[in-house]
């Protein structure tokens, strides 16, 4: 196939762009040149945020586009109204925040969707309806049958630009008592950017389009598999020390924020880490081991010299030491 990828050079763009080329697809990567694509791309610059910023996209054509855009909707609308009668479909890498908050247990790609998202929408606007308004941007130019939906959950892996699992690594790396967010068998539903970037070029294979939830089933992982497997690829030389929610809490320690990935049983943890699956799952979704997942992402923090990238867009995550001591000490 012929992949067109927008953006490619970071996190999941590039994760898709790396399963692209080992298949031996041709992937044109359209970045603006900040970070360097993997070898065996053809390169096209711009930047879709300025009036001209499309311009090397006015030729050619490609069986497949692949955007990972997160901010105003209308980037998404200009690229796909452009590249409408040139590619054969429209992969937009969504969220599974278009779903609002709190959406129950178990609720699958019929959930209801967010307001407010407008793919005209050319200004800042808050993160699930930028992600909704990018839906409907695909969808409005390639058709509901050409547009495929990628609604990831919490993503993980390998070239991780957010800090998340970093974090975690980075810290169990440092050793002695580490605080551990209980209960210890307390479920993380997340996706391997590389599982996700395997999906997404089958699908685009099999001609797929729609809404599908991409994250690993409920069951798939636990904050104890998690950091279990966080303290031994780093050498074994923390200790975790399992903490009831509510000592966290008191401690005025936000979950997700403080302790990535974390969210304490309740209506919040349901709806990020308690969705339905199964028809990513049917369509052949395949999740490697948490243990996999952990093992690759502290050997790629390791081969960069141990400091994750961080975006510039997102607010830095984790617990100071100052703080967990305190709580520890309780």
């Amino acid at each position: 196939m012929r992949l067109l990828m927008l953006g490619g050079t970071e996190f999941v763009g590039r994760a898709v762009t790396e399963a692209a080329l080992a298949r031996g697809h041709e992937v044109t990567v359209f970045h603006r040149g900040r970070h360097e694509p993997p070898a065996g791309v053809t390169s096209l610059y711009g930047d879709r945020t300025h009036a001209e910023g499309l311009a090397a996209l006015a030729g050619g054509e490609w069986d497949a586009v692949v955007d990972t855009w997160s901010g105003a909707p209308a980037s998404v609308r200009d690229a796909a109204r452009l590249l409408a009668g040139r590619a054969g479909r429209y992969v937009y890498v969504s969220s599974r925040s278009v779903y609002p908050h709190p959406t129950p247990r178990d609720a699958d790609e019929s959930a209801p969707l967010v307001e407010g998202g407008s793919p005209d929408e050319a200004g800042e606007v808050a993160y699930p309806q930028a992600k909704r308004g990018g839906e409907l941007a695909a969808v409005r130019e390639f058709g509901a049958d050409r547009a495929l939906l990628v609604r990831a959950g919490l993503i993980l892996g390998p070239w991780e630009n957010i800090g998340r699992l970093p974090w975690w690594l980075t810290r169990a790396a440092r050793g002695g008592d580490m605080l551990a967010p209980g209960p210890r068998d307390l479920g993380v539903q997340y996706i391997d950017c590389r599982d996700l970037a395997e999906w997404t070029v089958d699908a685009v294979q099999s001609g797929l389009g729609g809404a599908y939830n991409l994250v690993g089933p409920p069951d798939h992982a636990t904050m104890g598999s998690l950091l279990d497997a966080c303290v031994r690829v780093t050498g074994g030389r923390a200790v975790l020390r399992w903490t009831d929610p509510e000592v966290i809490l008191a401690a005025g320690i936000e979950p997700w924020q403080h302790l990535p990935v974390w969210i304490p049983p309740g209506e919040l943890h349901d709806t990020m880490h308690g969705t339905v699956v199964t028809k990513a799952l049917a369509s052949g979704l395949r999740c490697r081991p948490v243990e996999e997942t952990v093992a690759d992402t502290w050997a790629w923090l390791r081969s960069i010299g141990g400091t994750a990238p961080q975006r510039p867009d997102r607010p830095r995550v984790g617990l100071d030491p100052e703080t967990e001591a305190k709580v520890l000490a309780r």
